[in-house]
């Protein structure tokens, strides 16, 4: 095979992490849609996003880490299923943590999420999808933020995405940080702490923001 099994582990993982810090920047420059400036912050930050070439090259590397960590977490999953044909007859019985048996299964939702997310956004940017209706700009991100969010199923459907994002997130810190080497008795409750409080923060901070708008835009 082109990479061992601990590779891939490596390399998702470090995929993993750099996604998770991504993450960050990606709700800091979406909560300036909280802002009351008519989403002047906002388009001033999304343009900048847009037009800096540093910031494109970035968006490449964006995408060929998300790349990396899907593919490498269904291919590491898929060679922990066939590496052991006996299922447990009592499940209770494995040391896995609940949320190791579900990391594929809240990934697929999350990639779900993300493909619905690049429809509505990404793609529209790029010229594959037409911008909503009455959206003349498809780099109006602002009024389409609104349409989206007001809207109570679409904030709902992607609240729910983000409750197993956070979950899903929470998991891959701890288990990045193992597959690296860098856990240890003497602060592995520390590493849970932080990962548990940051995916909080996370999947929170983008929350805050459907539930803005369903409940406090005017």
């Amino acid at each position: 095979m082109l990479y061992s099994s601990i590779t891939k582990k490596v390399i998702m993982a470090i995929a993993g992490l750099f996604l998770a810090l991504f993450l960050c920047v990606h709700l800091c420059i979406n909560l300036l849609l909280l802002k009351n400036d008519g989403g002047q912050a906002y388009r001033i930050a999304s343009e900048f996003m847009s037009n800096n070439l540093i910031i494109k090259i970035f968006e490449i590397i964006l995408f060929g880490g998300l790349f990396l960590h899907i593919i490498f977490g269904f291919i590491v999953s898929l060679i922990n299923f066939i590496s052991r044909p006996i299922r447990y007859v009592k499940r209770n019985r494995s040391q896995t943590s609940f949320m190791s048996k579900y990391m594929v299964h809240t990934g697929i939702i999350i990639l779900i999420f993300l493909f619905i997310h690049f429809i509505n956004f990404f793609f529209v940017k790029v010229g594959i999808v037409n911008p909503p209706p009455g959206i003349t700009n498809r780099h109006d991100f602002y009024n389409m933020a609104i349409i989206l969010f007001t809207n109570k199923w679409y904030s709902a459907i992607y609240i729910s995405f983000l409750i197993f994002l956070g979950f899903h997130l929470n998991h891959s810190i701890q288990s990045a940080f193992q597959t690296l080497g860098l856990n240890h008795t003497k602060y592995n409750n520390l590493i849970k702490i932080i990962s548990t409080i940051y995916s909080i923060i996370i999947s929170g901070g983008f929350i805050s923001i459907p539930v803005y708008f369903l409940f406090f835009y005017k």
